[in-house]
């Protein structure tokens, strides 16, 4: 099995909170008053074409929210829809350690919708960590489709073995594994950690000549 040359990371779950999950669709329908089982039922039939750029924002909002009458606004409920979004400071760390190596390709592969992506990457600034982007609103198709992951092995030019996956849901990584990725399923930083080192990934840089000079 050859080296590690890529890395491809989910967003949600394991450097960023879920943006826009059920715990936060639950805490929406409790904050806006919204009848859940209505509120879910239309979130769902539009939930493929909102995280596949085919549906923006606005309009996702006016079909599931403001069909009718509301007593708050769609700014008052998009604020709401871009606080859910939180740092996994411990998971970015990592991620900026390898950034910081230059010996990875380091891309994102993750299902968001348009608006809610670039929120983040500028938010959070990913794009300091990230050397591409292949998102769902992007790529238009969404994990756990074989389709995401041929597109990102096909745009990076890696052979599936010397790619790695990183998510923090089973089904996504079984259709990586599938094509032949080798993936890590996260549940904590400290494991992230270890799994990567496991994988002969090396997270601390290498120290140039000058800085070794004198350490003997």
């Amino acid at each position: 099995m050859g080296k590690i040359s890529t890395i491809l990371w989910d967003f949600g779950g394991v450097l960023l909170t879920n943006g826009w999950d059920r715990g936060s669709r639950k805490q929406a329908a409790e904050k806006f008053n919204l009848d859940w089982d209505e509120f879910e039922d239309r979130h769902e039939l539009l939930l493929s074409a909102f995280e596949t750029g085919k549906v923006s924002l606005p309009e996702y909002l006016q079909r599931v929210i403001f069909y009718r009458d509301r007593s708050f606004t769609p700014a008052d409920f998009e604020r709401f829809f871009f606080e859910q979004s939180q740092a996994m400071p411990e998971s970015l760390a990592i991620l900026s350690e390898l950034a910081d190596t230059g010996r990875y390709f380091n891309a994102a592969l993750n299902n968001e919708s348009l608006e809610l992506n670039e929120y983040r990457i500028k938010q959070f600034h990913l794009a300091d960590y990230f050397d591409a982007f292949f998102s769902s609103c992007y790529l238009a198709c969404r994990k756990p489709d074989p389709k995401i992951y041929r597109l990102a092995l096909y745009i990076t030019q890696s052979a599936a073995e010397e790619c790695l996956f990183v998510d923090d849901r089973a089904l996504n990584l079984e259709c990586a594994r599938e094509l032949g990725m080798r993936t890590i399923q996260f549940t904590s930083a400290s494991q992230l950690r270890a799994d990567l080192a496991s994988e002969g990934v090396i997270i601390s840089p290498e120290r140039s000549k000058s800085d070794t000079k004198g350490t003997n």
